[in-house]
């Protein structure tokens, strides 16, 4: 149970970091931001740099509550979640590789006393060898409390953190790059044609193949036998910021699928400078008919066996008598 809960502990950290049109990373008791600058105006770290060299900069932690809080503070990579391909950076138990391992606060452990702020120097020193592109990253303020929680029928260990966004570029050749991969259909069409309203999950894998954050659109068209539109738009559950190397799978609903055509699905993604497609093909039949078409192939498969097989014993017979 002991491990159990250190385990969990672990999962179950919680980061706010707030989307690009938010003004800092808070959650109402402490924030996290660039120093030098009022709460909210500027929420996030940009910089550019160049292999091997080095740069310092301050961040601020803030306590909005009546009582001292005491935070782990320490850099960490990011990452898109494979749940919405939201923006999530790694917890302090996992290995950095990025830019989280290239950052070093002066201090990892800071007190904030109520209703006041504690600003920290930190370094962030790029490997002679790092890959040009986007590093994305943060400064993540953890809370050092541990709160109950459940999993399940399990009690675990929760605790909260607070991070800035630290987008970091190393100079270099900046090559964007998208693939749509493993497109898949899963139709639900009724047993009975016109009886309900048929269905399909378009499934696929977004994959930011290049070193630049992408920020991509995709277009969904499915066409029918003969050309026909059957379905275009533009998705809205595409994340904002697909970064460096992350791949996600995301899925549309499709209302109102054909029950009874053949056609293809398309999926467009686009982002600056890059344009890419996958498909896949679908035969739409209701269910009864398929089953009717199935029974009827089989019967008439075994008649024209049994046919050849009187025709083969006939002409067996007569060759025979002869």
């Amino acid at each position: 149970m002991r491990r159990l809960y250190v385990l969990l502990l672990s999962v179950l950290l919680l980061l706010l970091v707030p989307a690009p049109h938010a003004q800092a990373a808070e959650n109402g008791e402490w924030a996290v931001y660039p120093a030098a600058a009022r709460l909210g105006s500027r929420p996030y770290f940009f910089l550019t740099a160049d292999p091997g060299s080095t740069h310092t900069d301050r961040v601020t932690v803030a306590n909005k509550t009546a009582a001292p809080l005491t935070f782990r503070l320490y850099g960490a990579d990011a990452y898109n979640t494979d749940r919405d391909g939201g923006f999530a950076v790694r917890t302090q138990r996992e290995r950095q590789t990025g830019a989280g391992a290239w950052i070093t606060p002066e201090r990892t452990r800071i007190t904030v006393p109520p209703r006041s702020a504690v600003t920290v120097p930190y370094t962030l020193t790029v490997p002679a060898d790092a890959d040009p592109g986007d590093h994305p990253g943060a400064l993540v303020a953890l809370d050092e409390r541990v709160g109950a929680g459940t999993r399940g029928s399990v009690a675990v260990g929760v605790q909260r953190a607070v991070a800035a966004r630290l987008y970091l570029r190393v100079s270099g050749p900046a090559v964007p790059a998208l693939a749509v991969e493993d497109v898949t259909l899963d139709q639900d069409r009724p047993l009975v044609p016109g009886t309900r309203t048929s269905s399909a999950v378009v499934s696929y894998t977004l994959h930011n193949r290049g070193n630049v954050t992408l920020s991509p659109k995709v277009a969904l068209r499915a066409e029918g036998l003969f050309g026909r539109t059957l379905l275009a738009r533009d998705l809205a559950k595409v994340p904002a910021e697909l970064l460096p190397r992350q791949k996600i799978r995301l899925t549309e609903r499709w209302t109102g699928s054909p029950q009874f055509d053949w056609g293809d699905v398309t999926l467009t993604a686009t982002a600056k400078g890059v344009r890419e497609t996958g498909a896949v093909s679908f035969l739409a039949l209701p269910w009864l008919a398929a089953a009717t078409l199935l029974v009827g192939g089989a019967a008439g498969l075994s008649g024209l066996r049994i046919r050849r097989r009187r025709a083969a014993r006939t002409a067996a017979d007569t060759y025979g008598g002869t």
